[in-house]
C-alpha cells in the first residue's frame, strides 16, 4: 500500500510539475504577445510623429491587419466594410464588374478563372493571366481588394486592363463592365447529349441546376440517358451549394468531410437518398480553373464511382474559409481559413488537386509550355498535410488534339461526348434487345 501511495505521490508531483511548466510557457507566450503589441504601438506612434506627411492611422491599422492575415495563407484576409458588402453581393449572384476570380501570386493580381459568359470570358482572359494595370494605373504592389475595386464599377462603363501572359508581351484589353448576374448554370442539349455547365457556386446554384435538369428532361422527352457536367474554370463558392449539387446525383452517402485544428470539429456532409439521374452515366469536365467547391463535387462523384472525370488536374484548393463579421459587420469581417476538406475516400485536395480518370489537354502541349497556375503556386499556400505534392505530369500522359485540330473547337468537350456515348452503348443495346 505504501508503494502505491508513493507511486501516486510521484505521479502527482510529475503532473504538477508538467502543469507548472505548461502554465509558465503560456505566461511567456502571453508576455511575448504583449511585447509585440507594444512594438506595434511604438511603430505606429513613430509614424504618426515623424513620417514626412500626415498618415491615415485607420488605413495603416487596416493594412497591418490584412498583412497579418495574409501571412497565414492566401485565402485568409480582412474585409473592410465595403469589401464585406461586395462579398455578400457577389455570393448573392449579382454585381457590376468584369466577371473573373482573382488572387495574389508573387505579389501580382492573378486570374484564377474567368466566369462563363462574362466580359472577361468573352475577351479570352485565361487562368494564370496577371493583371498589372487598370485604366493605365499600375496595380503592381496594390492590395488585392484595392485592385478589385478598380475593376468593379457601374455597368456600361468601359475599363482597360493590362495583362501579362507567360511567354508573351504585356497587352491591353478593352472591356465594358456589366451586371455580372452570375447565372451559375447553363443547360443545353449538344448533339443529342444533355449538357450542364456550372460556372460558380452561389446562393442559387442548386436551384438553377434543378431548373436546368428539368429543361433538359423536357428537351429529350423524359429521363436523361446521361449527362455532361462541365466544371471547367469554376472557381468554387459556397460549401453548402457544392453539397446540395452533389446530392442531386448521389443516392445517399458521404459527399465531403471538413476537419479543423481541433479533431472534435470534424463534420461530415451526406447526400440524401434519391439520385435525380437514377444512375445514368455522368462525365465531368475539369481543368486547372476547377477549384474549391467545384473540386468537392468532382471528388465526391469520382470517389463514389458515380462519374468519369476527364480533362486536366484541378486547382487544388482544399481549405474552407469562415467569414466572421466584426461588430455585426460594422467593422468589416475576417475571412479565416478554419478547416480542410476531404473527399469521401479521405483524400485531401489541398495543393495536389484531383487527377482526372482520363487526362486530356484542350490544346497541343508544347515542350517548353509553362506550368499552369494552381493553388500550390500561391504564396503561403497550405501544404498537403499528408506530405503529398502536386505531381509534375508528363505531357506524354495527356491525350492531345490531332495536329490538324481547329483550335476554335472544344477538344475536351468533343472527347467527353465520345466517352459518354461509349458509356451509353450498353444501355442502348439493352433497350433495343427489350424491343426486339
Amino acid at each position: 500500500m505504501r508503494m502505491h501511495i508513493l507511486a501516486l505521490a510521484g505521479l502527482f508531483a510529475i503532473g504538477a510539475a508538467a502543469l507548472a511548466v505548461s502554465a509558465e510557457a503560456d505566461e511567456r507566450s502571453r508576455e511575448e504577445t504583449f511585447r509585440q503589441l507594444e512594438l506595434f504601438g511604438d511603430v505606429l506612434s513613430r509614424i504618426e510623429a515623424d513620417y514626412v506627411t500626415e498618415a491615415d492611422k485607420a488605413e495603416l491599422i487596416e493594412a497591418a491587419i490584412d498583412g497579418m492575415l495574409g501571412a497565414l495563407d492566401p485565402h485568409s484576409g480582412y474585409l473592410s466594410v465595403e469589401d464585406f458588402q461586395d462579398m455578400q453581393v457577389s455570393t448573392s449572384g449579382e454585381y457590376g464588374g468584369l466577371g473573373m476570380e482573382v488572387t495574389m501570386r508573387d505579389e501580382m493580381v492573378t486570374v484564377v478563372s474567368p466566369m462563363a459568359g462574362t466580359p472577361a470570358d468573352r475577351a479570352g482572359i485565361e487562368s494564370g493571366d496577371r493583371i498589372i494595370a487598370v485604366d493605365g494605373e499600375s496595380i503592381l504592389g496594390a492590395a488585392l481588394d484595392d485592385a478589385t475595386d478598380l475593376m468593379r464599377g457601374p455597368p456600361g462603363e468601359p475599363v482597360t486592363i493590362t495583362i501579362v501572359r507567360e511567354g508573351e508581351d504585356p497587352r491591353e484589353i478593352d472591356l465594358v463592365r456589366e451586371i455580372i448576374e452570375v447565372r451559375s448554370v447553363i443547360a443545353e442539349v449538344k448533339e443529342d447529349l444533355p449538357y450542364l455547365r456550372i460556372a460558380t457556386f452561389n446562393e442559387h446554384t442548386t436551384e438553377h441546376a434543378i431548373e436546368g435538369l428539368a429543361d433538359l428532361e423536357a428537351s429529350v422527352g423524359g429521363a436523361l440517358p446521361g449527362l455532361l457536367l462541365d466544371l471547367r474554370s469554376n472557381p468554387g463558392g459556397l460549401l453548402e451549394q457544392s453539397v446540395s449539387v452533389s446530392d442531386l446525383f448521389l443516392d445517399g452517402g458521404e459527399v465531403v468531410s471538413t476537419r479543423g485544428r481541433d479533431p472534435r470539429d470534424t463534420r461530415r456532409y451526406n447526400a440524401e437518398r434519391g439520385d435525380r439521374l437514377n444512375g445514368a452515366p455522368i462525365v465531368i469536365l475539369t481543368n486547372p480553373g476547377t477549384a474549391s467547391a467545384a473540386e468537392i463535387v468532382t471528388g465526391a462523384l469520382q470517389d463514389r464511382g458515380r462519374a468519369t472525370v476527364i480533362g486536366a488536374p484541378t486547382f487544388g484548393k482544399g481549405s474552407m474559409q469562415t467569414v466572421i463579421p466584426l461588430r455585426g459587420g460594422r467593422d468589416g469581417a475576417l475571412r479565416l481559413t478554419t478547416a480542410r476538406s476531404y473527399t469521401p475516400a479521405g483524400q485531401s485536395i489541398q495543393a495536389t488537386g484531383l487527377t482526372p480518370d482520363i487526362l486530356i489537354s484542350a490544346r497541343r502541349i508544347e515542350a517548353d509550355a509553362p506550368r499552369r497556375f494552381t493553388e500550390s503556386n500561391l504564396r503561403n499556400a497550405l501544404e498537403n498535410e499528408s506530405g503529398d505534392e502536386r505531381a509534375a505530369l508528363d505531357p506524354e500522359l495527356f491525350e492531345q488534339p490531332p495536329e490538324d485540330w481547329d483550335e476554335n473547337e472544344d477538344y475536351v468537350l468533343h472527347r467527353a461526348k465520345e466517352v459518354l456515348r461509349e458509356a451509353l452503348q450498353p444501355q442502348q443495346a439493352a433497350m433495343l434487345s427489350a424491343r426486339g
